[in-house]
């Protein structure tokens, strides 16, 4: 199947909320919870998509002619790019009956190992979800990273080091204030260094990736925390309205604490070009969340493998006509204005 075929496939299966839209920006399903819109007018997630549209690339093909190389070695897992599904989780409360969470897990982490990448997965409300992703990272050899919500983390984090082995362990703490977490029991809610200190050690050896990150003060406190690597995320723009993008607040944090952590972002990235804008601004890798949910419910596994390829594709187009030939190459003066 074509990438336009899987989404039309997935227009077939999806809940009532996504669209499947052909270009996913946050529009048509911008204030709606359940669902994958936001819990207030919708203003962050059509924004974040917005801003990488308005960045351009500077084209410059006057340089070596060889092939492009798009690998990328996260925590000493070797990809092949740096990209990564975001953790995505409550499926059929957002996106429709045809996957529960543990169904969805399971598809993408091994979809996302076969296709050369890795996934974050999601938490959801069911504790069953935990194990049952432990059990699918397990069976890709510990291929992904398991985001936990803030709720429940400490004994989240013993389950996945020791049975799944993960390439790293991670927290979305900017899932704290969605309306469905809070009145979980216990609820989502926000940590403090000392907190964070503390989970820190529980991670069993495993890097500790802190999700959720949009200010410099919030990344030197991240880093303060002992985390090895943060998430400039604003939760897909679903948390908070008039929140700026993670485009927007992407160069000052990268220059505050890059090279002392990795850093990814995620956030209405919907091509290789903005993969390549993402990484230019400074960011090691990038997280797609929602684009990934289409594929698996239109597609399956064939449909992460579409997805994969298109953005390897774009990617190392995008490199080869502005002169980088590998992902170091890339640099912020290949974005115009910079």
């Amino acid at each position: 199947m074509t990438y336009q075929e899987i989404l039309a496939n997935a227009r077939t299966c999806m809940g009532p909320y996504c669209k499947s839209c052909p270009v996913c920006n946050g529009v048509a399903c911008k204030n709606t919870v359940p669902g994958p819109g936001a819990k207030g007018i919708g203003t962050g997630f059509i924004r974040n998509y917005q801003k990488w549209q308005e960045l351009c690339v500077n084209m410059d093909t006057i340089c070596e002619n060889v092939p492009v190389d798009t690998s990328y070695n996260f925590f000493g897992k070797q990809v092949a790019l740096p990209v990564f599904a975001a953790p995505v989780g409550a499926m059929q409360l957002h996106y429709g009956d045809k996957y529960d969470d543990l169904t969805y897990n399971d598809i993408l982490v091994s979809a996302c190992a076969g296709a050369g990448i890795a996934a974050f997965t999601g938490d959801g409300t069911n504790p069953a979800v935990i194990q049952a992703a432990a059990g699918a990272l397990k069976k890709t050899h510990g291929s992904g990273v398991h985001a936990i919500k803030p709720r429940r983390i400490v004994g989240a984090l013993a389950v996945l080091c020791a049975a799944a082995e993960p390439i790293a362990a991670a927290m979305d703490i900017d899932a704290a204030v969605l309306p469905f977490l809070k009145i979980l029991t216990p609820p989502a809610g926000s940590k403090t260094v000392d907190e964070l200190k503390e989970i820190v050690k529980l991670r069993n050896g495993k890097p500790f990736i802190l999700k959720g990150i949009m200010t410099v003060k919030g990344a030197k406190k991240a880093l303060e925390a002992g985390a090895s690597g943060i998430v400039v995320s604003n939760h897909g723009g679903r948390v908070l309205d008039q929140c700026p993008a993670t485009a927007e607040v992407l160069p000052a944090i990268v220059d505050a604490v890059g090279g002392k952590m990795t850093i990814l972002v995620d956030g209405g990235i919907r091509t290789g070009m903005d993969v390549f804008k993402a990484l230019a601004l400074g960011a090691d890798a990038v997280l797609i969340g929602r684009p990934f949910v289409n594929m698996v419910y239109g597609g399956g596994a064939e449909g992460v493998q579409v997805c994969v390829d298109k953005l390897k594709a774009e990617l190392a187009d995008t490199m080869a006509m502005c002169g980088a030939h590998k992902l170091s190459d890339i640099k912020r003066s290949m974005i115009f204005g910079y």
